[in-house]
């Protein structure tokens, strides 16, 4: 897996991002529907790379009944961005979406959208999985989660691996 890339997306052209939270629920793949056909992006890119990652019922060996998921106005935001503009001096990709929920989020709704368009499938798949690790090991966001014996804050995310955690 190629890591590394200096080349500039569409010949010297900055990437198109966009990046927002959201309190309320949102659906990841009417999002990235929504987003190729208002964005002009169809012709210009041979891949797409999306990730979604949705609120499951179980964390660190017990269940989960909702959470909340809080962050720093400003701060998180300035941060995402920061993470997509080094995605975009790393490899080559034409366009960036970061959705990210924030509030009180129920099992089985969608927390967060990662979604790179490039030429090749390599960028795109590099950039998108650049941009959730950074985003789930150093964003400033902070969960509470709602379990059996009351509510506890979420001290660090998992690996992304299960037999790692």
């Amino acid at each position: 897996m190629k890591s590394l890339s200096s080349r500039p997306s569409r010949e010297g052209e900055p990437a198109v991002m966009r990046v927002e939270l959201r309190p309320a629920p949102f659906d990841a793949v009417a999002e990235v529907r929504d987003y190729r056909a208002s964005g002009g992006i169809s012709g210009k890119s041979g891949a797409t790379s999306i990730f979604i990652g949705t609120m499951r019922d179980f964390n660190e060996g017990e269940e989960v009944r909702n959470m909340t998921l809080e962050h720093y106005p400003g701060m998180t935001e300035k941060h995402l961005e920061e993470i997509c503009k080094q995605a975009e001096n790393r490899w080559a990709v034409h366009d960036i979406l970061v959705l990210h929920r924030t509030g009180d989020i129920e099992v089985g709704e969608d927390i967060v959208l990662v979604a790179t368009w490039a030429a090749h499938r390599g960028d795109a798949i590099d950039a998108t999985r650049f941009i959730i690790e950074d985003l789930k090991h150093r964003a400033p966001f902070w969960k509470k989660e709602a379990v059996s014996e009351g509510e506890r804050w979420v001290d660090r995310n998992t690996s992304g691996y299960l037999s790692a955690d």
